[in-house]
Order: C-alpha cells, then structure tokens, then sequence
C-alpha cells in the first residue's frame, strides 16, 4: 500500500492569473470526530443530508482536416505525425457488497453483488521529440474524478521511480464515466461521505492502486504511432432532462444548434474519437470517445456493481475487436463523459407513477400531490421490471454501435492528428471570492460553495425527498424545519446570500471545516493539447450548453494566439469530466436563474461558468507548440483527507458455515436441461466478498466443456446407439473445461446475502442470463465460485465451489 501525503488546504484567494487575457469574456456561445460536541452538531445533519439528497439511426460523419505548424522537423507521413502512444486497462472494483453505491445518494441503496467488474482504463499520448511533454487521461468507471483519488495515483506515481518522473499534477486527468453503480466511500469531501457513512480504505485503495496499475501498463506499452480523429452522430441515447432550463439560454443561440428535429440541439449528439494506431505494425491499440449522457440507466432501487451504459459501451467495443485483424491483442476502449449536466439515457421522458398516465410538470417534475418522489424517467426499455438493467444495456449498445462504425471509418480514411506537440496545464483555483471582469466591463465574483432547496428535490432519474421540488423550491415553501437545519450547519451571511442570488441557500457548505471541509472550494483547471486536439477536463458536471460555451471561448482563444500554427480549419476542442474533483454542477447563468436541480447544484453562484472559463482561458499560452517550459504549480492546494476521514462502516467479524456444511458447497444445484433464453442459477455456501476484492480476478465464473467434435466418433457398421453414446460419453469425459464467462461480462451475475449476523453465515447466487447474452450458444457447461472465507482471527482463506453440469440448448429442441 502506497503512503499517502496530508495536504491542507492553503486560506487566503488564488493568485493572480498568469496572462493578461484573464478579463477576456466567456459568455459567447461562439465564445471523522475531533470531540463529542462535533457529534452532537454533525449526526442530525447527517441524518437530514442522508434523506434529502438524491442524486441505430443513420450515422453522420464528420471528419476534421488537420493543422501543423511545421517548425518541428518531424516525422510525418499520410497517417500523420507520429506520438508515442500507449493504452492500459485495470481492475479498480471496490467492495461491492455492505457499501452504499454511489451516485443516487440514497443511504439505503447497499450494494448486494456484481454484474459488470469496473475498470480503469488509461490513455498515454507523448511528443518522441520531448519526452517530457506527455499527458495521461484516465477513464474510470466511477462516479467522477476525485482530489484524494488523484493525490493516491501522483504519490504512487512518485514511488515508481524515475521512469514516471515526466508525470505530475499538470499533465494528469483522473475522470469518471459518471456511472451511478458503484461502490462508494472514496470521496475526499465530507458531503458525499454522508450517505456511504463515511469513508472507505479499501473502497479507495481499489481505486488508486487500480488507476496506477493501468498507468503503468499504458506507460510500458509506449511505442510510436498514430492518432486520427473522428466524429459521429449517436442518436436515441440522451434527451435534455432539464429543458426548462435550457430554453431560458437565449433562442438565437439554442437555434444555431438545432439542426434537425432529430437533432435539435437540447443535447449533443456529437461522439468524437480519438484513435491510437501502432506504427510497427499498423495495429489499433485503443480508442477514446467522448459523449454526454448520464450514467443513471440503471436505476436507483439497482444494488448490482456495474460501469452503466459506459461501462457496457466499453465492454461491448473491446469484445467486438477481439481476433480481429484490425487490433492489438489488449485493445482499450474509453467512453469518456462529456457536457452530461443536464442529459439522460431515460430517452422516453418523465412520467408520474401515481395512476394518471401523465407526464411530470415540465417547469418543476412534479405529479398530481404537487410533489417530485413519483416523477420517474423512463429509459428505453422501461416496462422491463429489472432496474433499468435493460435499459442500460440498451443504451450502451446505442453508443457502441455508431462508434464501431466510425472506427472502422477511421481504418479506411483516416483523419490523422497533425502537429506534433502535446501540451498540458494545470492549476488549482479558489472559487470561493474569484473577482473578475466581464466583456461589458462588469465586475463580477464568484462565492463560497453553497447548495440550493432544489438540490434536495434531485432529478427524474433520482428524485429527492420531502417537500422540495425542482425550479421553485425556497423557505418560503418549504417546511420551516429545513431553514433550521441549514442554520444548523451555517447560516448563511447577507454577503453569502446576495452572491448566490437568485439561488435560496439550503445548505452552505462551502464556509463549513468541522470535522473537514465539506464541498470543495479549491477547483482543478486543466487542458490537454495534442496537435489539432484540445480537451478541457472539467472538475463539474458541464450542461449541455455550459459545455458549449466553454469548448468555444477555448477554441477561439486558441485560434486568435496560435494563428501560425493553423493551416486550415479550427482545432478540435472536447470536453471530457467529471474529474480530478467532484465540484457538482456547472450552468449556464440564465440556467441558474431557473434554479432547477443543476441550478441549484452550481456551487459557486451565478458566475460560476464565466469564471472557469475566464480561468482556463488566462492560461492557454502554455498550450503553444513554442512553450517549452512545465507550467508552474501555482495556487491554494486543496486537502488531502483520505487519511482523516470518519468512518462508520463497519468490518468484517467472522464467516462460517451452517452445520454439516463447508464453502463453496451447493446448496441449490442447476437443472440438467436448459433452453437459451433461461436464467440459469447455483446458490452455494458462501463468504463474505469484501475479505477479498480478487481484482483482476474473479468471483464467478461459466465453464464450458470443450471436446473433439461429437461427430468425429461415428458409428461402425456393428455399433449399436448404446454403443456410440458410451463412445461419445468417453470422449466428452476427456474434454477440458474452459471459462467462457467472468466477472466481466455483463449478464453474469454474482450476488451475495447475510443469512445470519450472529453465526457469520452468508450464501451466493450466480446466475447466468442467457436471455440477453449474445454469446450464449449451445453446449455443455458448469459455475463456479471463487471465495474467501475469514476466520475470527482474522485468517482469510481461499476456496471454490463448483455447480453440477448442465446442458444449454436452441429453444424448441
């Protein structure tokens, strides 16, 4: 285990940013417990803040032609300029039994099992001519990115030695896919702690020390090669789940994104890939796409660990390129998030489940009782009982498939990445009192974090509780009580107030320490440049037109200081986040006026957005093919407080068996028979999943039995049927069985249950859905359980079960 540096956050306002452009506009579209007092104080928050808080149509493509500024002597050819590339891949699952999932915050949403194992997947691009200049983005099927998760990777990256001395705070990106099925207890603040009852070690460290390891397979694989950019359009995967706020931005800009009613600008239907090609040999090592829908297919009622429909993305690519000719063995595929804030993959709308039939309230998602609990999103495949889990494989699949299809289009006309630089920056900035400038000579700031009633009411893919509903929701209709609750944890000041106008404040936790801070007020500001290819990496989740706004400023600040490194069209600029940080949500000011749940989300006022923009653009300079010098490491550095955290979680006592009974024993065997299309189960004697997370292992697995062909026995001319079912039996009987299915596939499910707390003893259910399963195909097959079982002193031990064989057959036969 890697030590982990205490970092304290630094008082006092950032310092003055580094180029004169900090004025520039940014609003053109174009453009634990110290003391029982603390507990005392802190359990009714807790209690409070854990209830309230919620959470293959015609493909388009459009190629962009590359820019090169040509003072390199580089070398270049019709794949364009060559990198040093590298991709790599690492289980990071955390314990996914006995831990709140995170993402709903819904403290009653404990995790039961595993269908889909999470990953880190890590994306290295470097200039071969200036070793130094390099960036790693990493994609991890969590929530977001986190401050005390990349605190973990930069301190493990330092023990690694020398080889990894070229990567450091400006040139690495830690960002999640946003999924909402995940285990939780790693965050570094106290807010999102509340629901998982604190903080987490092994949850963390699963994180950490995964993301390490996948950097350090990426870094190994380095070699030079090619990047070609791409875009496609991916419709039927995300709808504005917030239009009402939307449509307060103003109509001639929301028009120049309307295109088509198919593509009417509420949300981006834009994926953008980036592809790693090896030059030895011409092989596709990986990919990374970016694309903006919530990770909330699966609902919040779901207690199965899995990536959500990025995750299924991922895991559909990479499978589809297995063997094939076109890519290395050990191809990744990213799907990164993007401007998500206000997009879901609940693509059929919210409905209220309350016997009307209607639809939710559009101005504040609300039903017939006024309130927001029975305003649920739909996703498509919503009249499946099964917690939205075909949903979500659903629209997993609707990004895969438009992204295979580029990819493909890639291989035979390839747009290629020109420009041989790789550029980076990042800095830490206070939001807490950024005073700034707008084009028309405003002066403007921004506030210490606060969150608005309209957080409580949460959204139509997590609805909050109580009275509290989206857009209108304040103290003046609202129980009283809540106004008490906040003061509770900090009244807010006039001053605090005013800031934050016209969002009412719930909760000021941007001006709260005790026991640690509780929401960022430190943010992270980073861009990565790798010839035409720009990427902010937001700490925030973007909205559609936040994202927007922010990818124009970029790209024509970009534009207008490095005119003489652009040949021909402008440079290609994403977004990609949450990361490095979880500062909640970023809109537009117009949005924040409706003060709908991502309004009332935005953490630092109505500013929020001009002055990350502001911030990002003042230092642009240091992505110019000319800077030759590491941006300086500036700024209040936020805490580290993964060593500090409280935690209540409690530990893991005693596994044991019931009488006459040992691991790993079936307790329910399968049938001899099944048909595809059956669900097919073993239930064994089991032990508790968090003694041993077995990442990069399994828990489950589906055995096949692989023969000589049956027909390669045949009958002689004196063989009777009896005698030829002996020879095939003998035959089979000499086959070897293959895991054909793991903890990585999608519609193999392990799941665990406590059948008595005092005894210790537990069982488990693996379940193969071959309904759903595209690769299910005839055969004959068993299950088996990985386990580890821990005695009272504290001893872990290993252990297998095995179910008996069964048969999977066509249906009708």
């Amino acid at each position: 285990m890697m030590s982990q540096s205490l970092r304290g956050e630094k008082t006092g306002p950032s310092p003055a940013l580094p180029a004169a452009r900090q004025h520039r506009d940014v609003h053109s579209h174009r453009s634990p417990i110290a003391a029982l007092l603390i507990v005392l104080v802190l359990v009714p928050t807790f209690l409070l803040v854990s209830t309230i808080i919620p959470e293959g149509a015609t493909q388009k493509f459009k190629l962009w032609s590359g820019i090169h500024g040509g003072q390199d002597s580089r070398k270049e050819t019709h794949h364009g300029d060559e990198y040093l590339i590298g991709v790599g891949k690492a289980d990071i699952t955390g314990p996914c039994v006995e831990i709140n999932l995170m993402g709903y915050a819904d403290p009653n949403q404990i995790g039961t099992g595993l269908r889909q194992r999470l990953y880190s997947r890590a994306f290295i691009v470097g200039d071969p001519l200036n070793p130094s200049d390099r960036f790693i983005y990493l994609v991890l099927d969590t929530q977001s990115g986190d401050t005390a998760v990349r605190f973990g990777i930069l301190s493990g990256l330092e023990e690694l030695g020398p080889d990894y001395a070229n990567y450091g705070h400006h040139n690495l990106a830690v960002t999640g896919t946003h999924s909402h099925s995940g285990p939780g207890a790693w965050l570094n603040y106290l807010l999102p702690q509340i629901t998982s009852k604190g903080f987490d070690q092994q949850s963390y460290r699963a994180i950490v020390d995964g993301a390490l390891l996948s950097i350090r397979r990426a870094h190994e694989s380095l070699a030079p090669g090619h990047l070609s950019l791409g875009s496609t359009k991916v419709f039927g995967a995300n709808i504005n789940r917030s239009l009402f706020a939307y449509l307060a931005n103003p109509e001639e800009e929301r028009a120049s994104y309307n295109t088509s009613s198919e593509d009417d600008g509420s949300v981006e239907k834009d994926l953008t890939m980036l592809k790693f090609q090896r030059a030895s040999d011409g092989k596709n090592v990986g990919v990374l796409t970016w694309f903006p829908t919530h990770g909330t297919s699966v609902l919040g009622n779901n207690t199965l660990i899995s990536g959500d429909n990025k995750g299924v993305a991922a895991y559909l690519f990479e499978k589809s390129l297995i063997n094939d000719d076109s890519a290395a063995e050990g191809f990744v595929a990213g799907f990164s998030q993007s401007n998500v804030g206000d997009t879901t993959p609940n693509v059929l709308g919210a409905w209220c489940e309350d016997g009307t039939g209607e639809r939710c309230s559009f101005e504040n998602s609300t039903c017939s009782d006024g309130r927001s609990q029975k305003c649920h999103a739909r996703g498509p495949l919503f009249t499946i009982s099964d917690e939205g889990t075909s949903s979500c494989f659903e629209i997993g699949k609707r990004q895969f498939e438009p992204a295979r299809k580029l990819y493909d289009h890639l291989n035979q006309a390839p747009t290629p990445v020109r420009g041989g630089w790789v550029k980076s920056f990042h800095t830490f900035h206070n939001m807490s009192n950024h005073q700034f400038q707008l084009p028309n000579g405003t002066e403007v700031r921004t506030c210490p974090a606060a969150l608005g009633y309209s957080f409580a009411a949460g959204t139509s893919d997590g609805p909050g509780a109580f009275d509290f509903t989206q857009h209108n929701s304040n103290s003046s209709n609202t129980s009283p009580v809540w106004r008490v609750v906040g003061g509770m944890l900090k009244a807010p000041t006039e001053d605090q107030i005013a800031c934050h106008a016209p969002k009412p404040i719930l909760l000021d936790v941007g001006e709260v320490s005790n026991p640690y801070q509780w929401t960022p007020n430190v943010v992270d500001v980073q861009v990565f440049r790798v010839g035409q290819l720009v990427i902010i990496v937001s700490p925030g989740e973007a909205t559609t037109m936040a994202g927007r706004r922010w990818k124009n400023a970029v790209r024509d600040e970009i534009t207008s200081l490095f005119a003489d490194e652009i040949i021909s069209t402008p440079p290609t600029v994403v977004l990609g986040g949450p990361a490095n940080s979880y500062t909640h949500y970023i809109t537009t000011e117009e949005e924040y006026g409706i003060q709908r749940y991502e309004g009332a989300s935005t953490l630092y006022g109505p500013h929020t957005l001009a002055a990350y923009i502001n911030v990002t653009l003042s230092w642009i300079p240091y992505l110019s093919s000319s800077a030759s010098s590491r941006p300086p490491r500036v700024g209040p550095e936020p805490p580290d407080n993964s060593n500090r955290s409280l935690s209540f979680i409690p530990k893991v006592v005693l596994d044991s068996t019931p009488f006459f009974k040992k691991f790993g024993q079936v307790k329910q065997d399968v049938e001899e028979r099944y048909q595809k299309g059956a669900q097919i189960s073993a239930t064994f004697v089991g032990a508790n999943p968090r003694n041993n997370l077995r990442l990069g292992r399994n828990y489950a697995a589906i055995e096949k039995l692989v023969t000589a062909p049956a027909n390669s026995v045949v009958a002689g001319p004196e063989s009777s049927d009896e005698e030829l079912r002996k020879e095939r039996a003998r035959a089979r009987n000499q086959g070897e069985w293959k895991a054909v299915r793991d903890d990585s596939d999608w519609h193999l499910v392990f799941r665990w249950r406590r059948t008595s707390e005092i005894l210790g003893t537990s069982e488990v259910d693996i379940t193969w859905e071959t309904a759903g399963d595209p690769w299910a195909e005839p055969g004959r097959y068993r299950l088996r359980y990985f386990g580890d079982a821990k005695s009272l002193a504290g001893q872990i031990t290993e252990f297998e079960g095995v179910s008996g064989e069964f048969e999977l057959v066509d249906p009708g036969r």
